[in-house]
C-alpha cells in the first residue's frame, strides 16, 4: 500500500503548507493519506462549500492559524450563490458571475481539499475523503482526522418517490442544473421552429412546467415568462404565440412561507393577459398559468400527470412539457443519515436533520461535531423544558388540543421569555410558517464563537460563550416584468419596480467577493442594452457544423 503522510508543522506560518511525505508501496485496491496529529492546536475540519461553510470560513480573522489548524473539505471547489440561479439559466448572468473558488476564499487561513467524504469515524475522529474520478484520473481516498468537524453538507432534493421525477425533470441546485436547462429552453424553440414541426408538438416543446410555488419556483417562472415575452418573442416571432409557462404548487397559494398579501400579488401578476413586446401576438392565455391545490402523480418523458383537489372531488390531467423543472422539496443527506445513526441513542431524534443545541453542537457529540444549515435543527432547551406548562396555560378550553389562536397567543406570550419565539409568533399572525434555517448567520455566529473563544473537544462551552439567536432580515422574491416583492420587518410589504430595483441592488452587494458583485452588476447592464445571451457557446454546441 502507499501511504501518503502530512505532517502538519507546529509553526502557524506553515499551517496553510502541510509537508507531504511519501513511503511505502502502492497497492491496486486502496490509497489512504494521513494526516498526522503533529501539532498541539485544535484541528478544525469543516465540509461543505455552501452558504454555512463559507460564512464561517469568511468571517474567521486572517491570524486563526494562531488558534486552530484549519482544513475544508468540499467535492465543489467553489461557492456558488444559488439565489441567482434562475438569472443564469435564462442567460441574464454568466454562469461565472456568481460562483468563487473556495481557495480564494480560504486564503491563508486553512487548507483545501477537493474530495468527498464518505465516512465519518465518530469514535476515532476521522473522516474517510475520496478524490472524485472524472477528467480522466482515477479515484483517490485517504483519511482526515479531527479534533472538531464543521459539518455543513446541506441537503438533497427530495423526489418524494414520484415516479419519473429523477429522469425526466430539471432540478435546480447546482450550476449544471442552470446550464442544463438553459440549453434545454432554448433547444426547445430551435426545434420547435422547425418547418415540418406539427402544432401539437410544437405547443409541447414550448410548453415550460415549474414545479414548486416557493422562491425558487416563482423566480423560475418569472424569467422564464421573462424570456419568452421578451428574447423569444423577437427572435420566434411566428411560435410566440404557442409558448406557456405553468408553475404548479401543491398548496393553495404561492410563496406560502411569505405574507399572504405577497402571494395575492404575485398571482395577480402572474394571471394577466400579456401581448408579446416585439410579435404583436398573445402570449399563451396567461403570463404564468399557476395550478394550485395539484400535485404531480408522475412525470414521463413527454407529459406530466397532475390531480388538483377541488372542493368535492379531485381532478386528474395530462400536461405535455418541453423541460420540466423541479424546484420543490429537500431530503436528508445520505452523509447526515449516517452521522444521526452514530450518535449515542436518545440524542438524536429528528427525522429529518441533526439535532443540536443553542451553541450549534451536535447532541451526543461530546463538544467534537457543531452542525449548520440545511443539515442541522437547533433544539430549545429552555422553551422545550417548559412546554407542557406553556400548553397548559393556552389550552383555555381544557380539550387538550390548542387552536390557532390559542397556538398564537401562546407563542406571543413564551416570547417575552425566550425570545427566538417571537419569530414563531410573528409567523403564525401573517399566516406563514416559522422561518428556515439561515446558514450564513449560523455560519457567522460560530465565525465568531470559535475566534473569541477557543474551542476543544470534550470541554464545555466558555460560560461567556453566547447562545445562537436567528435575526429574521425579511422575504423577498423576484416576480416578472422587472417587479419584485419585499416583506422587511421594519419597512412592511414593498412591492412593483421599486422592490425590484432593492431587490436586485440587495443580490448583488450580497455576493461573496467584490470581483462577483462587479460582475453581476455588469451583466444586469448588459443584459439590459443588449439582451440576455442564449446562444452556445462553441463547447455547448449539440453538434458539428458540418
Amino acid at each position: 500500500m502507499e501511504v501518503h503522510r502530512v505532517q502538519w508543522a507546529d509553526s502557524a506560518h506553515a499551517v496553510a503548507a502541510p509537508v507531504i511525505e511519501v513511503s511505502g508501496t502502492q497497492s491496486n485496491d486502496s490509497r489512504t493519506l494521513k494526516l498526522n496529529k503533529g501539532s498541539q492546536k485544535p484541528r478544525v475540519v469543516i465540509l461543505g462549500s455552501g452558504w454555512g461553510a463559507v460564512s464561517f470560513i469568511r468571517d474567521l480573522p486572517k491570524n486563526i492559524g494562531d488558534k486552530y489548524d484549519i482544513v475544508l473539505l468540499s467535492p465543489r471547489n467553489y461557492f456558488l450563490f444559488t439565489a441567482l440561479l434562475p438569472q443564469v439559466a435564462t442567460g441574464n448572468l454568466e454562469e461565472h458571475s456568481i460562483i468563487e473558488s473556495i481557495r480564494k476564499i480560504l486564503g491563508k487561513k486553512g487548507t483545501y481539499f477537493e474530495a468527498a467524504v464518505t465516512n465519518i469515524n465518530v469514535s476515532e475522529r476521522a473522516l474517510t475523503a475520496r478524490f472524485p474520478c472524472h477528467a480522466g484520473l482515477e479515484e483517490f481516498e485517504f483519511t482526515v482526522p479531527y479534533d472538531i468537524l464543521i459539518y455543513s453538507v446541506g441537503s438533497k432534493v427530495n423526489t418524494f418517490g414520484i415516479k419519473g421525477v429523477q429522469q425526466y425533470a430539471f432540478f435546480f441546485k447546482s450550476i449544471a442544473d442552470a446550464h442544463n436547462l438553459r440549453q434545454r429552453v432554448c433547444e426547445c424553440f430551435e426545434r420547435a421552429a422547425l418547418p415540418t414541426i406539427t402544432d401539437q408538438e410544437r405547443k409541447r416543446l414550448l410548453s415550460f412546467v415549474v414545479v414548486g410555488g416557493g422562491p425558487t419556483g416563482v423566480e423560475v417562472a418569472a424569467e422564464l415568462y421573462d424570456l419568452v415575452r421578451e428574447e423569444m418573442g423577437q427572435y420566434y416571432p411566428h411560435i410566440c404565440k404557442d409558448a406557456k409557462v405553468r408553475l404548479v404548487e401543491l398548496q393553495d397559494h404561492v410563496l406560502s412561507t411569505y405574507d399572504r398579501k405577497i402571494s395575492e400579488y404575485t398571482s395577480k401578476l402572474f394571471s394577466r393577459h400579456v401581448l408579446c413586446d416585439s410579435c404583436d401576438r398573445t402570449l399563451g392565455v396567461n403570463g404564468v398559468e399557476v395550478l394550485i391545490n395539484t400535485k404531480v402523480e408522475s412525470i414521463d418523458a413527454d407529459a406530466l400527470t397532475l390531480v388538483s383537489q377541488g372542493k368535492e372531488e379531485k381532478h386528474s390531467q395530462t400536461v405535455a412539457y418541453g423541460a420540466c423543472v423541479w424546484a420543490t422539496g429537500v431530503a436528508m443527506h445520505p452523509l447526515t443519515q449516517h452521522l444521526q445513526q452514530a450518535m449515542p441513542p436518545g440524542t438524536q431524534s429528528h427525522s429529518r436533520s441533526i439535532v443540536t443545541d443553542e451553541y450549534l453542537c451536535v447532541k451526543g457529540s461530546d463538544g467534537t461535531i457543531f452542525a449548520l444549515g440545511d443539515a442541522a435543527t437547533v433544539e430549545q432547551a429552555k422553551a422545550l423544558s417548559r412546554a407542557k406548562e406553556m400548553f397548559a396555560e393556552a389550552d383555555k378550553d381544557g380539550d387538550g388540543m390548542l387552536s390557532y389562536a390559542e397556538l398564537t397567543a401562546a407563542m406571543r406570550q413564551a416570547s417575552k421569555e425566550y425570545s427566538h419565539l417571537e419569530e414563531y409568533a410573528r409567523y403564525l399572525e401573517s399566516g406563514r410558517v416559522p422561518p428556515p434555517k439561515v446558514a450564513g448567520q449560523e455560519g457567522s455566529y460560530l465565525a465568531k464563537l470559535f475566534s473569541k473563544h477557543t474551542i476543544r473537544p470534550g470541554q464545555p462551552m466558555p460560560a461567556k460563550a453566547p447562545l445562537f439567536k436567528y435575526t429574521h432580515k425579511g422575504d423577498l422574491a423576484y416576480v416578472g416584468s422587472d417587479k419584485a416583492v419585499m416583506q422587511l420587518p421594519r419597512f412592511g410589504l414593498i412591492q412593483g419596480s421599486g422592490a425590484f430595483f432593492l431587490w436586485r441592488g440587495y443580490e448583488t452587494f450580497r455576493q461573496i467577493s467584490f470581483r462577483n458583485k462587479c460582475l453581476v452588476a455588469f451583466d444586469t447592464l448588459r443584459s439590459k442594452i443588449f439582451g440576455r445571451d442564449i446562444e452556445f457557446g462553441e463547447t455547448d454546441m449539440p453538434g458539428d457544423a458540418s
